[in-house]
């Protein structure tokens, strides 16, 4: 699928122009639409995958390509904002789900695969000596928190700007008025200097740090070293937990984030692709801490959950993370992610253009800007036209990537798919280079 666009003098009339063929090409994807807010709030049940004038509907995967309800092609380079791992359908996560549901499911009991599934997650990630299941990255840090709350008796947890840790957790923007009710502390993201002097009056009461080693929905912002560093030195200092989400950033390395910088949380919160593509989340760390939940004792803290331990996702996330994304294979794709990351950025530096690829390994984010970026507040001064633009214009193209801008690679793309992105921003950035510059 290719797009006739000419230069236009104007961003705003080649904006317009995008939407107005966007809207001819999809009327299937539009009426769907129309349908579904009959019956949802808006059409839709998660904010994320809400795109304007309206979103496409995808009526089939398979591999690295899916289809819309209008026949129309396209890469995945979203791999459903990183859970999409394994591309679609992958055979052994297809096998393990038909083996689960072959001797039935539902239980009502503990089952077989779960503790399986348990030791390959505290195998892979050495800061989780125990772990509990959840059924999403949002409830995982719901259940991290709370932990650490009732462990040491505190309030407050520090949080920073840009950060994204499920849909009560979101402090992107203005933050959102139905977070889970902790009293939290907001802090700039990659500046030690500012977390230390917010928690400097209430250290005696804070209970938690949570954060991602690096922002994901936020722009694919790596944490520093020396941020991620000061952080663990903060919370021995205040007694406080430290707790890295890596539900999304587990990914980029056989051990996560974690590994990459030597540095041990408390906790590690997951989800995304480590259920196999199912519905997961984990939460895990010291075994002191998550010795609280152990309901032998008399004094244990309570964890329940129909679906915890539902034999789909633990059969599939224990093929997935012990067959498949194996340590050399997680080495693999992020090296691939980092070559073509480079190969972007090259492509762009060499017209002169405004513009960036960010991130690590796999996940990659774009940003119509130059400037250097370390927190949301840096990200937030790109252009955010031009970024609009360019995702029309490589839908147009045939690639699909979140409108925001963010990028999360599977292993089922190859050599063939990444000179396809290239070729695609190659073109946006010759075709509209005089915007960057009106």
């Amino acid at each position: 699928m290719r797009s006739s666009h000419t230069p236009n003098s104007s961003l705003a009339a080649a904006l317009a122009e995008a939407e107005e063929e966007y809207r001819a090409r999809n009327p299937n994807s539009l009426a769907q639409y129309e349908a579904a807010c009959a019956a949802m709030p808006g059409g839709n049940t998660r904010a994320s995958i809400f795109t304007s004038p309206f979103p496409l509907t995808i009526a089939k995967g398979d591999g690295a390509h899916i289809w819309d309800l209008d026949g129309h092609e396209y890469v995945d380079f979203l791999a459903e904002f990183t859970a999409g791992l394994f591309g679609h359908s992958h055979p052994a996560i297809r096998r393990a789900l038909d083996e689960a549901l072959d001797g039935g499911w539902n239980f009502g009991a503990h089952g077989v695969v779960e503790a399986r599934f348990a030791r390959a997650i505290c195998d892979r990630f050495p800061s989780i000596e125990l772990v509990r299941f959840t059924n999403s990255g949002t409830e995982a840090n719901l259940m991290a928190v709370s932990l650490a709350c009732a462990v040491t008796g505190r309030a407050k947890v520090l949080v920073f700007q840009g950060g994204y840790h499920g849909g009560v957790f979101y402090f992107r923007g203005a933050g959102s008025r139905v977070n889970a009710p902790f009293q939290f502390l907001l802090a700039a993201y990659n500046d030690s200097a500012a977390a230390r002097a917010l928690v400097a009056p209430h250290a005696q009461d804070l209970a938690a740090i949570l954060v991602e080693p690096m922002l994901g929905g936020s722009g694919c912002i790596p944490g520093t070293q020396e941020f991620l560093a000061d952080l663990r030195a903060l919370a021995d200092e205040t007694g406080a937990i430290l707790i890295f989400d890596e539900v999304m950033t587990s990914r980029l390395a056989p051990g996560g984030l974690q590994q990459v910088h030597g540095i041990r949380p408390d906790m590690t919160t997951l989800g995304k692709y480590v259920g196999g593509g199912m519905s997961f989340g984990a939460f895990g760390g010291k075994a002191a801490l998550m010795q609280r939940f152990d309901p032998r004792r008399p004094d244990h803290l309570e964890h329940a959950g129909t679906f915890n331990n539902n034999v789909l996702t633990m059969n599939a996330g224990y093929v997935g993370l012990t067959e498949i994304y194996t340590p050399g294979r997680a080495r693999d794709l992020n090296r691939f992610g980092n070559d073509l990351r480079e190969r972007l950025n090259a492509i762009v530096r060499q017209r002169g253009l405004a513009m960036q690829f960010t991130g690590m390994g796999s996940m990659i984010g774009v940003h119509m800007t130059d400037r250097p970026i370390r927190n949301e507040t840096d990200a937030r001064q790109g252009n955010a036209a031009l970024l609009d633009l360019f995702w029309f214009d490589l839908l147009a193209r045939g690639i699909w990537f979140a409108k925001r801008g963010m990028m999360a690679l599977s292993i089922a793309l190859d050599a063939a798919d990444a000179d396809r992105l290239a070729a695609a921003v190659a073109e946006f950035a010759d075709t509209r280079a005089p915007l960057f510059r009106s």
